[in-house]
C-alpha cells in the first residue's frame, strides 16, 4: 500500500479489535514470541510507516482471547479512520479483526482512561470434550452447580485487597485493592460462563478466582470461605490458577463513551 506523507498534526485514534489468542503470547511485545501487539504493529507499519505510538488497554497472557480490546494510536498520518480500519483488516492475520476506529481527545489513553473491564471465563462442563472449543473453553468433566458457585462468588463483590488472588511478580507493587462490581456464574446447556467486572485486575486475578470456585465445587474449599481467604492476603489459601484457554477480555468501559464499543485501572 502506498504511504501518504505525514500532515504534521498529531492525532489520537481509538481502535477496537477482537482477537483469537490461541497462537499468541499475550498482547505485549516480547522477545522470541509472537504477540498481538507485534502482529498489529507489523500490519500498521505497512499502512502508515513507523509514524505511530501504540498503547493497549490491558496486558493479556498467552492463550487469552479478547472479544473486545482497545488501542490508542497517536500519529501524524492523515489517513481517515474508516480507511485505516479497512486497510488493517486487509493486512492483519485472520486471528485479529479491527471492529472500529475513531478519533478521540488528545489526552485519551486506552489504558488509563478506562473505568472498568469485564472478563468472561468459559467452561465446557461435559464428560465428552467439545473439539470445537479446544483452546477456547476449559473442559471440566465433573458436575458444576452453577447456583452454588454464583452464590459463593458474591463474596468477591466489593472493594477488597485481592493479594490472595494474585500471582505476585514485579508488575504487582503497591495497592492491591480492587473494586469488583459484579460476578456471575451462569449455565447454557453444557457451557458454564463466569463473568466478572471490576475497576482493575491484578495479575492472574480472574483465573485464580475461577480456580477457587472450582475448588469449592470439589469440596476442597467451603462455599463461605472466600471472605476469610480475602482477609488472609496470602496466595496459598486460594485455589489454583485456571487455564488461560477459557479467559476472554469481554468489554472495556470508558466514561462518556456512548458508542457501540464499550468495551482500567487496567493491570492485566
Amino acid at each position: 500500500m502506498q504511504h501518504i506523507p505525514s500532515c504534521g498534526s498529531l492525532r489520537n485514534l481509538l481502535l477496537t479489535i477482537s482477537y483469537d489468542g490461541k497462537e499468541f503470547h499475550g498482547w505485549q511485545i516480547q522477545q522470541n514470541a509472537m504477540t498481538v501487539q507485534e502482529a498489529f504493529q507489523t500490519a500498521l507499519s505497512k499502512i502508515i510507516g513507523n509514524d505511530f505510538d501504540v498503547k493497549g488497554c490491558s496486558r493479556t497472557d498467552s492463550g487469552v482471547h479478547a472479544n473486545m480490546y482497545c488501542i490508542s494510536l497517536k500519529t501524524e498520518h492523515p489517513i481517515k479512520p474508516e480507511r485505516l480500519k479497512a486497510a488493517l483488516n486487509r493486512w492483519l492475520p485472520l486471528s485479529i479483526a479491527v471492529l472500529d476506529c475513531k478519533e478521540v481527545a488528545p489526552d485519551f489513553h486506552a489504558r488509563y482512561s478506562c473505568t472498568s473491564k469485564e472478563y468472561i471465563y468459559k467452561i465446557w462442563n461435559s464428560e465428552v470434550r467439545n473439539p470445537f472449543l479446544d483452546g477456547y473453553a476449559l473442559h471440566y468433566r465433573y458436575k458444576i452447580d452453577e447456583n452454588l458457585l454464583d452464590k459463593a462468588a458474591q463474596a468477591y463483590v466489593g472493594r477488597h485487597d485481592f493479594t490472595s488472588f494474585c500471582t505476585l511478580d514485579n508488575r504487582e507493587k503497591g495497592d492491591m485493592t480492587r473494586n469488583v462490581k459484579a460476578f456471575s456464574v451462569t449455565r447454557e446447556g453444557d457451557l458454564v460462563t463466569m463473568k466478572v467486572e471490576a475497576d482493575g485486575f491484578l495479575y492472574n486475578m480472574v483465573r485464580i478466582m475461577v480456580g477457587t470456585l472450582l475448588r469449592i465445587q470439589q469440596g476442597k474449599i467451603a462455599p463461605d470461605e472466600i471472605p476469610s481467604i480475602i482477609e488472609k492476603k496470602n496466595r496459598k489459601y486460594s485455589g489454583p490458577t485456571a487455564q488461560a484457554c477459557g479467559l476472554y477480555l469481554n468489554r472495556v468501559n470508558y466514561e462518556n463513551d456512548n458508542s457501540s464499543q464499550k468495551g482500567v485501572n487496567a493491570d492485566v
